[in-house]
């Protein structure tokens, strides 16, 4: 897992390290300044942008060390007359001791077409959390339409460390030196758009730095042993599939087969079971008969038009049309379940206005799974994932908009299904399914996926 600090909690990290362990400030800004400028190509000109605040104080140390280096600098701030605060003050001081100097410019589009070289952006970092105004935003305007390769100090100016959306006019960088350990917005969509190249800079820490939101990265497997058979591997009953919908179930099968699920049993309605069957040779296919088979180590319900959910005790994965209006605290309450939704489901589950944007999705998902025993798996473009009795949030990076077409998600529930079959605790098992469901689609980018296609690819990943 890749944490994503928001303002607050790197804060938190920067103070400990500061009040606690006893390292100065000034210090933290000298390794961050020495790690941002060894990402800068030798022997080109540098523009620095100097911000008021902290973020300033890191450009004005990386413009000095440039300069000690050798290197042509110079030093930019969009105020005229800036009051520098704290560690900035000091950079100052010490840049303007080397014979530097702060220029500004009156007209900032017309001033950048003499620009040669990088520019590093250091006008504003973690105390972003509205839109940029005044004149800065001309400047901001002017160096996105300037060419120029831009390296940002944290992150890019305008971006809020906190949040996925964008408060208002932003920087787009070409490369991102982050400090420390990745925020918000170096992880999320849109605002991980504007970062470019992200590299991290160490920067002295006594404490791994916690965070309420982490990046998922590619889940390590259990080994299968040398002697396995068909029953080590569990078995997923699937009640899916009826007139129309059969595909549904089809699917919903083959992302449990492909995962590595030991048996796959589909409980169906009478009039589909053959044709089921003729396609998923390898799925046991019977006539739903009103009850669970006792062997069933996962029930799956809802893919291809079923909505009732059968009387079950064990783990429970519930998709599709089995997410009914104003059922999400039920499913949410109940230990050992996985609920599957898409925006507009989640919406209907717990009767909340549909969540567009992603900093709302995050907010929702927290609301209704904190602390809960039952799992949510909210998909969509970096699906999030909540519940299981934790408090934490969990993101998927993998994935792509070519994956949005019918059938997608029924894949999906049968692979989480899948491997909870094989063991995997819920959470995992819903985490595991996201990233390889998303792994997959980003073997064969752009438009016209096959929800088979992805089905196909699944086992070459599982092997790597």
């Amino acid at each position: 897992m890749i944490p994503l600090l928001t303002a607050d909690e790197m804060r938190a990290v920067e103070r400990q390290a500061i009040e606690v362990w006893g390292i100065p400030s000034l210090l933290l800004q000298e390794h961050a300044a020495l790690g941002a400028l060894a990402l800068l190509p030798s022997g080109e000109p540098l523009t620095v942008l100097a911000g008021p605040g902290n973020n300033g104080g890191d450009a004005l140390a990386l413009a000095r060390l440039a300069r000690l280096q050798g290197r042509s600098v110079r030093v930019f701030s969009p105020l005229v007359e800036p009051q520098w605060q704290g560690d900035g003050a000091v950079q100052a001081r010490l840049w303007k001791g080397l014979g530097g100097e702060i220029q500004t410019l009156a007209e900032p589009a017309e001033g950048m077409r003499t620009w040669r070289g990088w520019v590093v952006d250091g006008l504003f970092g973690l105390g972003t959390t509205r839109p940029l105004e005044g004149q800065v935003v001309a400047w901001v305007r002017a160096l996105n339409g300037s060419g120029l390769p831009v390296l940002a100090l944290d992150l890019p100016s305008g971006l809020d460390p906190s949040a996925a959306e964008l408060p208002g006019e932003a920087i787009r960088a070409t490369r991102t030196a982050c400090f420390g350990a990745l925020k918000v917005c170096h992880g999320l969509l849109p605002a991980r758009d504007h970062c470019g190249d992200i590299a991290l800079i160490p920067i002295p820490l006594d404490q791994t730095p916690g965070a309420a939101l982490h990046l998922l990265e590619r889940p390590v497997l259990p080994t299968r042993e040398w002697n396995a058979h068909k029953g080590s591997f569990g078995h997923v009953v699937i009640r899916a599939g009826s007139l129309g919908m059969s595909g549904a179930a089809v699917l919903a099968a083959l992302g449990a087969l492909r995962v590595g699920v030991g048996l796959v049993t589909v409980l169906t309605e009478p009039e589909v079971r053959a044709e089921i069957a003729a396609q998923v040779p390898e799925a046991m296919v019977r006539a739903w008969q009103g009850s669970v088979p006792q062997e069933a180590d996962v029930l799956l319900v809802g893919p291809g038009g079923i909505s009732q959910v059968p009387d079950w005790d064990g783990p429970l994965v519930v998709d599709a049309s089995a997410l009914k209006e104003g059922e999400g605290r039920r499913w949410m309450d109940r230990p050992g379940t996985a609920i599957t939704p898409h925006p507009g489901e989640f919406a209907r589950l717990f009767r909340l206005s549909r969540p567009l944007l992603m900093d709302e999705r995050l907010a929702q998902a927290r609301q209704v799974a904190s602390g809960r025993p039952g799992v949510l798996l909210l998909k969509g473009a970096q699906s999030v994932i909540a519940g299981g009795a934790r408090e934490d949030l969990w993101i998927n990076p993998t994935g792509h908009p070519g994956m949005a077409t019918g059938g997608s998600g029924d894949l999906l529930a049968g692979m989480v299904a899948g491997f909870r079959a094989q063991g995997l605790p819920m959470r995992e098992a819903v985490a595991t399914a996201a990233w390889f469901h998303g792994a997959a689609g980003d073997r064969l980018p752009g438009a016209g996926l096959l929800p088979t296609d992805l089905a196909g690819l699944l086992p070459e990943l599982l092997r790597a």
